[in-house]
């Protein structure tokens, strides 16, 4: 019987090793880093709400169809004016779970059509409402 011990052999050899390694280490990772993505269908605010600079508002979103494991359950709202996210939320840190927060609009809001941006385990958008000026 004929091995062939040549460096080009015994690194193709080392390489097909290495490959059914690294196959066999990564298959079980994929089971253990599985996640569900939750998207949640924001309820609240709608294209008939009418929000208020400076006021206090309810966002709700619909919690029925939450997974059972969730990548993020911590959210946070922002604003979204136009084809832009504002950079910082005006809520953050609460349980996507509750279904609901209250946010403030804050004093420096352009009066504008707006849409609510949740985040958390993935990012939906509200339907677009007008924010008015503060009265």
């Amino acid at each position: 019987m004929f091995v062939n011990t040549s460096p080009r052999a015994l690194l193709t050899s080392c390489f097909v090793l290495l490959t059914f390694l690294s196959c066999a280490l990564c298959a079980p990772l994929s089971a253990v880093m599985r996640r569900d993505v939750w998207v949640p269908t924001i309820t609240s605010p709608t294209s008939d709400s009418v929000w208020t600079v400076g006021k206090s508002f309810l966002v709700t979103w619909d919690t029925s169809s939450k997974p059972a494991e969730v990548t993020n359950p911590n959210g946070e709202i922002y604003l979204r004016l136009g084809d832009e996210t504002q950079s910082s939320p005006i809520a953050s840190g609460f349980p996507l779970s509750d279904g609901q927060f209250e946010v403030t609009i804050p004093s420096d809001t352009t009066p504008d059509q707006y849409r609510v941006v949740l985040f958390g385990d993935s990012g939906n958008w509200s339907d677009q409402f007008p924010i008015d000026a503060a009265t």
